[in-house]
């Protein structure tokens, strides 16, 4: 006796609802989702106290203004480039890197001026790095 076999039908998932659901409960928690943290911070920033010092002739002194120009020792750069701060602390200071170097800026100077100085200081090999302050009043 002779058993004939039965054809069987090829089994196949269907994987596009599957596919569907995913990318749905995807675009749900993309939007849902908070990708910034905002903190608050309350700064209590330090006054200086103490007496003066004493500093050495020799000095180069970057001061930044309000908006964010550089002048070396009362000379106005150009513009307020990296590039531009760091040729001019290159031809003031020639080849000694032992100078102090002192930042002066405004109250209201954007934090990334004071960064960019203190970034060229750094790459040019400066050493002695200060920031001015202003005493507190007294009242």
């Amino acid at each position: 006796m002779q058993f004939r076999r039965q054809k069987s039908d090829e089994l196949s998932v269907n994987l596009t609802p599957l596919i569907d659901v995913v990318f749905l409960l995807l675009i749900f928690f993309m939007v849902s989702t908070t990708f910034t943290q905002e903190t608050h911070l309350k700064l209590d920033l330090p006054e200086a106290v103490g007496d003066d010092s004493e500093l050495p002739p020799d000095q180069i002194e970057i001061i930044i203004s309000v908006d964010g120009q550089y002048a070396i020792n009362g000379r106005s750069l150009v513009n307020n480039k990296l590039g531009t701060l760091m040729k001019a602390l290159q031809q003031q200071a020639g080849s000694d890197r032992s100078m102090p170097l002192i930042i002066t800026a405004d109250a209201q100077t954007p934090h990334q001026a004071v960064v960019t100085a203190m970034d060229a200081a750094g790459q040019q090999g400066f050493s002695q790095l200060s920031l001015t302050t202003r005493k507190p009043v007294e009242e």
